[in-house]
């Protein structure tokens, strides 16, 4: 397993750090620290990271071409947009797809290649559980479309994450963590509709591995998955095989992102949720922002068209 070459580390210190998404207008990195809950934006021209507190548990972020972004919070999608750091100047909610599940929340969420907005759900009722992965499959993944409808697409589901595209849009990855597995679907970029649901990859469950987290695809083709309590980001080939490993020097890995210089930076977001104090001073990077190098470069993400 390769070490990561580590160009950057911003120490947050987030409880459960997640869904980095550039910003190329900007040229910034918006971030979550879901259990916060707060926004966060880091300026690697600056190396300053500012924060906005949210209302509620937010568990994904998408860029809106409009300007501002769309959240994936507790109770529904919305609108969201800032101020000047600390203020949040709006929450214009578009709709909860879960009234009649109120011990859940969207939890991971990415864009497709035209712009949808994806988000997963999960039962998280206030409080850890005494381990991360004791819930009820009564999550699902949702579509948010450019006119605002929301559907429910996949039942069935623990704890949701790994949403991640091709690079031509017609294969879409998600990720039912404790299920230690990988989904692939043939995905139809006209509208957004998805079939042929088969197993991608598998996580084994042996030590020094962990369950997969938040997934981004490069411009080769190949998955970078955050390995969860494993430290280690693995890249899977198109064909699911693994093709690299690289650690990082935080258990809690969560979610990545290409930014920077044409797409070059990889970030990575972590967490400290439900580390013992023994293990937070073995791990003082816990929940830091890292920027590492890959050697590989990025696809740009697209914004919500609205």
């Amino acid at each position: 397993m390769e070490e990561a070459q580590i160009l950057q580390v911003v120490e947050v210190g987030a409880t459960l750090g997640e869904s980095p998404v550039w910003s190329p207008g900007e040229r910034v990195l918006w971030w979550l620290d879901i259990k916060a809950p707060a926004l966060h934006r880091y300026d690697p021209n600056t190396n300053t990271n500012d924060s906005w507190p949210l209302p509620q548990e937010t568990g994904a972020i998408v860029l809106r071409s409009g300007g501002g972004l769309v959240g994936a919070l507790r109770g529904g999608f919305a609108f969201l947009e800032v101020g000047a750091p600390g203020e949040l100047v709006g929450v214009d909610w578009i709709g909860d797809p879960e009234p009649d599940r109120p011990l859940n929340r969207l939890n991971d969420g990415r864009a497709d290649r035209q712009g949808r907005f994806w988000a997963g759900s999960m039962h998280d009722p206030n409080g850890p559980p005494e381990t991360y992965f004791e819930r009820e499959p009564v999550g699902a993944f949702y579509r948010l479309d450019a006119n605002c409808s929301i559907n429910r697409m996949i039942e069935g589901i623990h704890v949701s994450n790994g949403l991640c595209w091709s690079p031509d849009g017609t294969t879409m990855y998600t990720a039912n963590s404790p299920t230690r597995e990988m989904h692939a679907w043939d995905y139809n970029p006209a509208t957004g509709e998805i079939a042929n649901e088969r197993v991608f990859a598998t996580f084994p469950e042996e030590d020094g591995r962990g369950t997969p987290d938040g997934a981004i695809v490069d411009a080769e083709g190949g998955v970078w998955v955050a390995e969860f309590r494993a430290g280690r980001l693995t890249r899977l080939s198109p064909e699911g095989t693994v093709d690299r490993m690289i650690s990082l020097p935080a258990s809690r890995v969560t979610c990545p992102m290409f930014g920077g210089s044409h797409l070059g930076t990889m970030y990575v977001t972590t967490a400290k949720i439900m580390l013992t104090n023994e293990e937070l001073v073995r791990e003082p990077l816990a929940g830091a922002l890292f920027a590492i190098n890959v050697g590989v470069l990025g696809l740009p993400e697209a914004a919500f068209p609205s």
